[in-house]
C-alpha cells in the first residue's frame, strides 16, 4: 500500500481510503447495513495496509458510526485514523455543536477524532457556520485533543472555496476531484487554490458515485484497447491519486471485488503517464459526445425571442446528463436568471432552423423545462 505523510505531522496515511457511504446493506433499505459482509471487507482493507476510514452522521440513515465503531473496535486506536463530519443542517444553535460532536464520539466510540469535517460546505452553510461560531467551538475541541485535524468537505464554486480558505486556518479540505469533474466542476481550480495554501487535499467521488466505473461502449473500447487488464473504474482511482497534493482518495466501496480492485491499484501506485493520460482524454471525449446533446455553445441560435438563454440551458442539461448529480446541478441551476429559464420558451420553433448541430431545440426545452422544475425542488 502507497502512504502519504500529512504535512509535518508523524501521519503516513494510506493513499487508499475506505469510505463508509456506500457499505453492503440487505435488501434496499440503507439502514440495514450488512454487518457480515462489511465487517470482511473492512478486515481486508486493514490487512492490506488501509488505515484512513471516513464517515459521517447521516450516512446509512445515521448507522454507518455504529458500523465504524464495532469494525474498528478490534483493532487498536493507534492503528487508524478516523473522520467524521459535523451536519451543518442539524446545528440551530451554538449548543447543538457539543450535542451532535458528543453523539458521534459516543457512536463511534472513541475519544478522538484524527480528521473532523465541516460537512458538504457551500455558500448558505459557511454563512450559518459564521454565525453560529462553528469554527471557533471546533478549534476547542481541537485544543482539547479531540479533534487532530480540522477541515470541511466543499461543494460549491472555486469562488466561495477561496473565501473559506481565506477567512479560517484550516488543516485540509475534502474535494469531490475525478477525471469529469476536473473541468465540469472546476475541481482544477478547487485544487490549486488548496495547494497554493499549502494545505493538503483529500479526494471524495474519484469515480463519480459509480458513473465512472462504467462509460459508454466506445468510451471503454478506447480504455480496454489501451489496457485490457486494468477496469475502467481503476482509471478514475489512478487518476485521483496522481496528483502529489492529494493525501488520501476515498472510495465508498460495496463489495469485495471492488476493494481488491482499488487496493491493487495502489500496491504499488503507478500514477497516469502521459500517455495513460492522453487515452483517458481521448475517452472522456467520446463519452461526453455520446451522453450529451451536441451544442457548441455557437450561439447562433440566438436571441432567442422570449429571452430564454438557450445555450446555458442545454450547458446545464449536459451537465446533468453526465454526472446525475441533483446537488451539484441545482447549484449551477442558480447561475442562470430565472427571466432565461426553458419553461418560458414558447415553441416558436425560430431557433431550431439556425442551429448548426440540427439540434431539435424546442424540444430540448421542454425536457429542460421538466429538469429545472425537479432541480428547483432540489
Amino acid at each position: 500500500m502507497e502512504y502519504r505523510n500529512f504535512g509535518k505531522s508523524t501521519d503516513k496515511v494510506s493513499l487508499l481510503g475506505f469510505g463508509c457511504m456506500r457499505l453492503p446493506v440487505k435488501g434496499k433499505d440503507a439502514a440495514e447495513i450488512d454487518y457480515d459482509s462489511a465487517f470482511e471487507m473492512v478486515d481486508y482493507a486493514i490487512s492490506r495496509g488501509i488505515n484512513y476510514f471516513d464517515t459521517a452522521y447521516m450516512y446509512h440513515d445515521g448507522k454507518s458510526e455504529l458500523f465504524v465503531a464495532e469494525a474498528l473496535k478490534k483493532y487498536p486506536r493507534e492503528s487508524f485514523f478516523l473522520a467524521d463530519k459535523l451536519p451543518l443542517w442539524s446545528v440551530e444553535k451554538e449548543e447543538d455543536v457539543d450535542r451532535v460532536f458528543n453523539e458521534q464520539l459516543n457512536k463511534c466510540a472513541v475519544d478522538y477524532f484524527d480528521y473532523y469535517l465541516m460537512h458538504a460546505m457551500a455558500k448558505e452553510r459557511f454563512d450559518k457556520a459564521k454565525r453560529l461560531g462553528v469554527y471557533d467551538k471546533l478549534k476547542e475541541y481541537q485544543r482539547q485533543g479531540r479533534i487532530r485535524h480540522l477541515g470541511f468537505s466543499f461543494h460549491d464554486s472555486p469562488e466561495v472555496l477561496k473565501l473559506m480558505l481565506d477567512t479560517y486556518d484550516w488543516d485540509f479540505v475534502q474535494i469531490q476531484l475525478n477525471y469529469l469533474d476536473w473541468e465540469l466542476q472546476n475541481a482544477k481550480k478547487q485544487y490549486e487554490l488548496i495547494e497554493e495554501k499549502g494545505i493538503q487535499c483529500i479526494v471524495m467521488e474519484p469515480v463519480r458515485g459509480g458513473a465512472l466505473a462504467t462509460l459508454c461502449p466506445e468510451a471503454n473500447k478506447i480504455l480496454r484497447a489501451f489496457s485490457p487488464d486494468q477496469s475502467i473504474a481503476s482509471w478514475a482511482i489512478r487518476y485521483a491519486a496522481t496528483f502529489s497534493n492529494v493525501l488520501t482518495v476515498l472510495s465508498g466501496m460495496s463489495n469485495m471485488s471492488q476493494i481488491e480492485d482499488n487496493i491493487n491499484n495502489m500496491s504499488p501506485f503507478l500514477p497516469l503517464s502521459d500517455e495513460e493520460q492522453r487515452v483517458l482524454s481521448n475517452a472522456l471525449e467520446v463519452y461526453k459526445k455520446t451522453k450529451t446533446v451536441p451544442c457548441t455553445g455557437c450561439r447562433y441560435c440566438m436571441d432567442c425571442p422570449s429571452g430564454v438563454d438557450i445555450p446555458h440551458v442545454l450547458n446545464l442539461m449536459n451537465e446533468y446528463t453526465l454526472t446525475r448529480d441533483k446537488f451539484y446541478s441545482s447549484l449551477s441551476l442558480k447561475s442562470l436568471e430565472s427571466n432565461k429559464h426553458p419553461e418560458h420558451c414558447i415553441d416558436c420553433g425560430l431557433c431550431a432552423p439556425l442551429c448548426p448541430q440540427s439540434i431539435d431545440i424546442p424540444e430540448q426545452m421542454k425536457k429542460a423545462a421538466e429538469l429545472f422544475k425537479e432541480l428547483t425542488k432540489q
